[in-house]
C-alpha cells in the first residue's frame, strides 16, 4: 500500500497530497550516510535552464521547510494571509549533457521538484507551503513545465517513486544504488515514450483537453482525468456507466476480495443490492458496505471509496479503487486479479494510466493513488543505499534506458549502468515488515488480542508470528498491519508513561528510532521502550523510561 502525507497544508491551492512509499522496519544499525549524494542528470535534449528544489518533512522533528544543495535543512517561516511569496529556494540544476549532484539529508520525506526554462512560484500561509497546482484556476505556475519525484529517507533506507497520480510532464527515470554497488532503476520512458502519451491521449474521444499546451506549443503536461475534470477540462462522469454495470454485475454473482498477498486465507465476500455492495467475512458477518461511487470517488479513491487505516474497510476499499480504474471489476471476481495483460480492456476507462503505463519501459508507473496494488508501481528502495538520483530523460527520440536492476562486476569499483541490453530484474521489494523482539527475554511487542482500538496497551508476549506483532517503520513512526502506530500516552516524556497505539499522525509522540545499541527510543523525550518493572512474563507492559541500557530496554527485528 501506498500512503498518502500532506507536505504541508495551506487553503484550496494546496498541491495534492503527497504519496510516500511505506518504509520497512530497520534492522539495529542505522543505514545510509547522513547526507546522501543525490545525482539529477539532464538528457531531455532541450536548452532550458533546470531548477531544482529538495521539499519536505524533517521526521525527526516533524518541522517543515527545504533543503540546500549542500544538505542544509531549514524551516519554512510562517506566512500570512493572503498568501506572501516564498523565498527563492530553487538550485540551479544542470544543462542539457550534465549532471549536478545535491545532498539529501537523512529523516526527511517530500518532494524534488523540477522546472525548466522558469523557476516555481511558492506561497506560505499561516498554515505552510502552498505548492503547484496547476489544474486550479489561476495557478502562476499553469505555464511553467514542471515535474516532482517523491521520497522518504531515514534509517530504513531510501524510497523513491515518480509519480503520475496528478500529471504527466517531465519524463524522468529514478534510481538509487546500494552498498553492494546494485543499481535499481525504474520510471524510464521507452524511446519517443513523452510523444507517444501526447499522440495517443489525444487520440481518444473526449480526453484531448487534458493535454495542456503553453502558447509558444510547448506541450506543459497531461492532466489526469481525476485533475482535468475538476479543471473543466474532462467529462465528470466519463465512467458512470462502466461503474454501474461493474457493480451491478455483483447483484447475482459473489465479488471474493483477497486483500492481503501474505494473508490469502483472509478474504471478504461482497454482494450488490441496489447501490450499495455489502461485504461478509468467512463467518457470514456484515463488515463493511460501499455505496456505488461517483466518476470522481474512482479517479480520486475517495469519497464512496474512502480507505481508512484499519484492517477491513481501508483494504477493501483500495482493492475496489484499482480494480474499477483497470477496468477489472465486474468481469474478474476475485480481487486483486488479473494481470497487467487483464487491465484496462473496457473502452470506459483510466487510459491516462493505460498510455503511461504502455510507454513505460518496465512498465510501471504511478498512474492513480492506489496504483502500487499488484506491485505497478514506479518505485526504487534500497535498505542501504549510498546514492540516488532522478535522469531527466529525453523529450523525443532517444533508446530503451538500461535494466532495472544492474549488478556491480566483480572487480568492484563503481558501476554505471549498461547502455544497452542485458537482463531486467524486477525492483526491490520494500515490504521488510518485522516483529521487534526483547533481548532479555526473547519475547515480542504484542497488540494484546487484535485489539487496534486507540488507547490499547502494549506488552510483550511468546513471539507467535501474529499480525499483532508485526510493524514497520513509515516516516519514522512504528506502524500496526491495521495503520494504528506506536504512541506514548497523551504525548508524555515523564517516565513511566504507558506505550500504546493510536491512530497515525505522525506527532512527535509517534516517533521511534531503533539505535544500533538496540535502544528504541522516542527522540521526543529522548527516552527508551521499556518492560516495565522487569516482568518476565506474558501480559507485561511496556513503559517510557531513562535510557540505563539495562536488558528490558534492549530489542532487535526477527
Amino acid at each position: 500500500m501506498r500512503l498518502r502525507t500532506k507536505l504541508l497544508g495551506a487553503a484550496a491551492l494546496v498541491a495534492a497530497a503527497i504519496p510516500v512509499a511505506i518504509a520497512a522496519l530497520p534492522s539495529a544499525q542505522a543505514a545510509g550516510p547522513s547526507l546522501l549524494p543525490f545525482n539529477v542528470t539532464n538528457t531531455t535534449g532541450r536548452g532550458d535552464s533546470v531548477y531544482l528544489y529538495v521539499l519536505g518533512t524533517n521526521l525527526s522533528t516533524g518541522k517543515l521547510g527545504y533543503v540546500s544543495a549542500n544538505g542544509t535543512f531549514t524551516q519554512w517561516s510562517a506566512g500570512t494571509n493572503p498568501p506572501m511569496p516564498a523565498p527563492d529556494v530553487s538550485i540551479p540544476g544542470p544543462v542539457n549533457g550534465a549532471s549536478k549532484t545535491i545532498q539529501l539529508p537523512k529523516n526527511l520525506s517530500g518532494r524534488v521538484y523540477m522546472s525548466l526554462g522558469e523557476k516555481l512560484k511558492f506561497f506560505l500561509t499561516p498554515d505552510g507551503l502552498v505548492q503547484p497546482a496547476p489544474w486550479a484556476a489561476g495557478d502562476p505556475n499553469h505555464d511553467i513545465l514542471f515535474d516532482w519525484s517523491e521520497f522518504t529517507y531515514n534509517d530504513s533506507g531510501l524510497w523513491l517513486n515518480s509519480s503520475q497520480v496528478d500529471m504527466f510532464a517531465v519524463p524522468h527515470a529514478v534510481s538509487v544504488t546500494g552498498s553492494n554497488g546494485t543499481t535499481s532503476t525504474t520510471g524510464a520512458l521507452k524511446a519517443n515514450g513523452r510523444q507517444n502519451v501526447i499522440d495517443q491521449i489525444k487520440a481518444q474521444a473526449g480526453w484531448g483537453n487534458t493535454v495542456v499546451t503553453r502558447g509558444d506549443g510547448t506541450v506543459l503536461r497531461v492532466l489526469s482525468p481525476g485533475k482535468a475534470a475538476d479543471a473543466g477540462l474532462f467529462s465528470a462522469t466519463y465512467l458512470d456507466p462502466y461503474i454501474a454495470n461493474a457493480w451491478n454485475a455483483y447483484t447475482t454473482k459473489t465479488l471474493t476480495v483477497v486483500p492481503f498477498t501474505d494473508q490469502p486465507n483472509v478474504k471478504y465476500f461482497g454482494r450488490t443490492s441496489g447501490t450499495v455492495m455489502n461485504f461478509t467475512n468467512g463467518s457470514g458477518q456484515q463488515v463493511a458496505s460501499f455505496q456505488r461511487p461517483s466518476t470522481s470517488n474512482v479517479w480520486g479513491c475517495d469519497g464512496a471509496l474512502g480507505a481508512p487505516n484499519d484492517q477491513v474497510v481501508g483494504p477493501i476499499a483500495r482493492t475496489l479503487c484499482a480494480a474499477l480504474h483497470r477496468s477489472t471489476l465486474g468481469t474478474i471476481d476475485t480481487q486483486p486479479g488479473g494481470t497487467a495483460a487483464d487491465f484496462y480492456k473496457s473502452a470506459l476507462t483510466n487510459h491516462y494510466s493505460r498510455l503511461i503505463h504502455a510507454n513505460m519501459a518496465d512498465g510501471k508507473a504511478y498512474g492513480f493513488a492506489f496504483d502500487d496494488v499488484q506491485n505497478q508501481e514506479s518505485l526504487v528502495h534500497d535498505g542501504d543505499p549510498r546514492s540516488a538520483g532522478i535522469t531527466l530523460s529525453p523529450f523525443t527520440g532517444g533508446s530503451n534506458p538500461p535494466p532495472t536492476t544492474t549488478q556491480p562486476p566483480t572487480g568492484g569499483g563503481t558501476t554505471q549502468p549498461p547502455t544497452g541490453g542485458g537482463t531486467t530484474q524486477p525492483p526491490a521489494n520494500p515490504g521488510n515488515v518485522k516483529a521487534i523482539a526483547s533481548n532479555w527475554n526473547g519475547k515480542c511487542i504484542d497488540v494484546p488480542n487484535w485489539n487496534f482500538n486507540d488507547g490499547q496497551f502494549l506488552i510483550v508476549w511468546n513471539c507467535t508470528g501474529g499480525t499483532n506483532q508485526k510493524w514497520t517503520f513509515v516516516n519514522g513512526t512504528l506502524r500496526t498491519d491495521n495503520n494504528k502506530c506506536m504512541d506514548v500516552a497523551w504525548g508524555s516524556t515523564a517516565n513511566g508513561a504507558n506505550i500504546q497505539i493510536a491512530t497515525c499522525s505522525g506527532n512527535a509522540a509517534q516517533q521511534f528510532v531503533l539505535s544500533a545499541a538496540g535502544d528504541l527510543v522516542n527522540p521526543q523525550a529522548n527516552k527508551c521502550v521499556d518492560i516495565k518493572d522487569w516482568n518476565p512474563a506474558n501480559d507485561a507492559r511496556l513503559q517510557l523510561w531513562d535510557c540505563g541500557g539495562t536488558a528490558n530496554q534492549k530489542w532487535h527485528t526477527v
